[in-house]
């Protein structure tokens, strides 16, 4: 199963005591997030399939979006992408931004056998105005790229920054590279130096030497007025 993908221990830990429950198919006892992660973490398959279904159906986007995880990494006995689809666009309608993420990914990955670059940067998109890192990257990519989308070296550096103000440090240097360059934005040797300087500080390890260029370009510059 591709890695992008997040496991539902990570996710369902963003909850901490979350105190959302609902009654397991037959069973009549109260399942909150916390005890299917629990099942689920002791290797229980089919038992936290079943919870995550029952909080599905109790209307939680979390439900929702853990049960597609399990039919995406084949964790139950008739793993269905199709379904798992349809799982993700409801938690997406039910405002989880990590839904979003995901559907970017499965288009993008061709989940069911059909990759979609257009529907992975609708899907990206969205998840990027919701203010994922992950996904502000992905949109940036395309734009600059041209993949799923036109083209775009303006839209690119918008939303490389954005990420880069996220702190993801890959898009810090290419935002920075963007104003060395000029390319998408107006060419600014400060700014450039100001996100290789970040870049750098956050373990980029191309930063540094590009700090240094950039920095001789400036002390050119000044001298030469």
């Amino acid at each position: 199963m591709p890695r992008h993908l997040t496991a539902l221990a990570v996710c369902l830990a963003l909850l901490g005591g979350a105190s959302t429950s609902s009654e397991a198919a037959g069973s009549g006892a109260a399942i909150t997030l916390d005890q299917a992660l629990a099942t689920y973490e002791r290797g229980d398959l089919a038992g936290a399939e079943r919870q995550f279904r029952a909080l599905s159906q109790q209307g939680l986007a979390l439900g929702d979006y853990n049960l597609a995880m399990m039919h995406l990494r084949a964790e139950v006995p008739k793993p269905d992408p199709k379904l798992a689809r349809r799982l993700l666009v409801r938690a997406a309608g039910r405002g989880l931004v990590r839904a979003e993420l995901a559907l970017g990914q499965f288009h993008e990955q061709g989940e069911d056998g059909q990759r979609d670059l257009v529907q992975a940067q609708s899907w990206y998109l969205k998840a990027a105005e919701h203010g994922s890192v992950d996904a502000q990257v992905a949109v940036a990519t395309a734009f600059y790229l041209g993949r799923g989308a036109g083209k775009d070296f303006p839209r690119a550096a918008l939303w490389y920054r954005e990420a880069a103000k996220g702190g993801d440090v890959g898009a810090q240097y290419l935002i920075a590279s963007m104003y060395e360059s000029g390319l998408g934005v107006d060419r600014d040797l400060r700014l450039a130096r100001y996100w290789y300087d970040i870049a750098a500080r956050n373990g980029d390890e191309a930063a540094p030497y590009k700090l240094k260029a950039v920095d001789a370009a400036l002390a050119a510059d000044a001298g030469s007025v």
